[in-house]
């Protein structure tokens, strides 16, 4: 039976969290961490890690950059493994994350899908076979509360995309104040937010006469959810320091 200590808890994912584990049998939430104490479903929720010493097997972490960084102090202290789903981290706090990984196995995705990085792998096969032929935009939508944009999947994708193609690709997120064609050695990156879409993330490789679209669309909350379960059993038992990603995932399977 793995202990997971949720961060973000009363969050939307919190709660989708918490709801995918009751119903399996291998794992458990012994706590959360929110901005209050108190309890959520009979699980205990406390203002600070500090006040767990220790408890737990692993973090899921879905709360936001500013919290980020305690549950790396906590994760270091204690010798815990830790599945970072919070997107929107400064570099500062990117390089933490690497940093911890030399000492405590850290799981770290933009996104915590199997469908989205499998699309990711997709990419990468798309661009070295379309090469500098097509241009590339990236189309993300997202509900309107939130915070970050472009999403963290949005840069993950064009990433992938960009690792694949036989030149370096310039991201270009705004293109109101330019009066000029299209550059091709660009990765063109819109972000829409509005009413309360889960998620959608398109690719478009657009060539002469033929437009070749790349599509994820999340159509509930579970998806991430079921991932990041997924991750936490997975990293639960890691013995060796490093940096772990959903390819390490889904190659265990």
């Amino acid at each position: 039976m793995t202990d997971i200590i949720i961060q973000g808890i009363g969050g939307r994912m919190g709660h989708a969290l918490c709801e995918m584990i009751a119903n399996r049998s291998d794992c458990r939430v012994v706590a959360g961490i929110d901005q209050q104490d108190g309890e959520q479903n009979g699980i205990p929720v406390y203002d600070s890690l500090d006040k767990l010493d220790g408890k737990g097997d692993v973090i899921i972490d879905f709360s936001a950059p500013a919290a980020v960084e305690k549950a790396l102090t906590y994760c270091e202290a204690h010798k815990m493994p830790i599945v970072v789903c919070t997107t929107g981290l400064s570099e500062e706090l990117q390089l933490k994350v690497v940093q911890l990984s030399r000492i405590v196995p850290v799981f770290k995705s933009a996104n915590m899908s199997i469908g989205i990085n499998l699309m990711s792998e997709l990419l990468k096969k798309s661009a070295s076979v379309l090469g500098d032929k097509y241009d590339v935009e990236i189309i993300e939508k997202h509900h309107n509360q939130k915070l970050d944009a472009p999403s963290g999947t949005a840069i993950m994708l064009a990433d992938a995309v960009a690792s694949a193609l036989p030149y370096k690709a310039e991201y270009v997120y705004d293109r109101h104040e330019r009066r000029e064609k299209r550059p091709a050695h660009e990765i063109g990156i819109s972000a829409i937010r509005g009413g309360t879409i889960v998620g959608e993330h398109s690719v478009l490789f657009c060539g002469r006469d033929e437009i070749i679209e790349i599509k994820h669309t999340a159509l509930s909350r579970e998806v991430f959810a079921v991932g990041a379960v997924d991750a936490a059993e997975y990293m639960a038992t890691r013995k060796q320091s490093g940096m772990y990603d959903m390819n390490d995932v889904i190659a265990s399977r």
